[in-house]
């Protein structure tokens, strides 16, 4: 791995640790008491978000993500080696930052801060497993669409990760209850992997990459290439 590509990895890491360590404490504090709801989940999330691209930005682009990763992948912004080097440093931050919380806060906070499938009174599912899918996939497309079209694209306007942030919350408002909107593979996978909690994990994988890989198609292969002919 040359030098550029391991600072890159780092920049990954750290961001993808901070939005992990963040959303779960902001999920953990969700207590009457403290004044959070699905409301300050959301920004939780999105200022970690906003605030860690925006600081990433110019070294890895403060993808922070597998799904945006792919998505860029399959739009032809990053090879195959860069993206594999992403993905790893992205579950690890993720995977790290979770068994962090876990010895602060305990292993509970961080099972309870993965992902899930919503519950309704009953303890039945709010959704299926397929409804859940679509769900993220929608909420992905909506992120990873808006990364191209507020960073990668040349036309972008120059705000940092305000957009991406904002949009991360927007999605939690509508997927929280239903699926988590977790959107991001790492955010599921390193919470499950500290504390073995793996419900319907396969849907924060399908999900994400389905919604990612198609705005890749769309912006990245279409939009993308017709702006740099104009």
């Amino acid at each position: 791995m040359n030098s550029r590509l391991l600072k890159q990895c780092v920049a990954e890491f750290v961001g993808t640790f901070t939005l992990i360590f963040v959303g779960v404490g902001a999920i953990a504090n969700a207590t009457p008491t403290a004044g959070l709801g699905l409301l300050g989940i959301a920004f939780a999330h999105g200022l970690a978000i906003a605030v860690m691209v925006s600081a990433t930005g110019a070294i890895s682009g403060g993808q922070l993500n597998p799904a945006v990763t792919f998505g860029l992948f399959v739009g032809g912004q990053m090879d195959a080696k860069k993206t594999i080097a992403y993905w790893i440093s992205q579950l690890a931050g993720g995977t790290a930052a979770a068994l962090l919380c876990g010895s602060l806060i305990g292993m509970k906070a961080v099972a309870s801060g993965t992902p899930d499938i919503g519950l309704n009174a009953t303890g039945s599912a709010v959704v299926s497993t397929g409804q859940a899918i679509v769900i993220e996939a929608v909420l992905t497309f909506f992120l990873v669409f808006v990364v191209y079209g507020s960073a990668v694209d040349a036309r972008a306007p120059k705000i940092g990760g305000l957009a991406i942030g904002l949009t991360v919350a927007l999605d939690i408002m509508f997927g929280g209850p239903l699926t988590g909107a977790a959107m991001n593979p790492a955010r599921t996978f390193g919470p499950a992997l500290a504390s073995g909690h793996w419900n319907n994990h396969i849907v924060y994988w399908v999900g994400p990459l389905m919604g990612g890989a198609l705005a890749g198609l769309i912006y990245g292969r279409f939009l993308i290439k017709e702006s740099k002919a104009a």
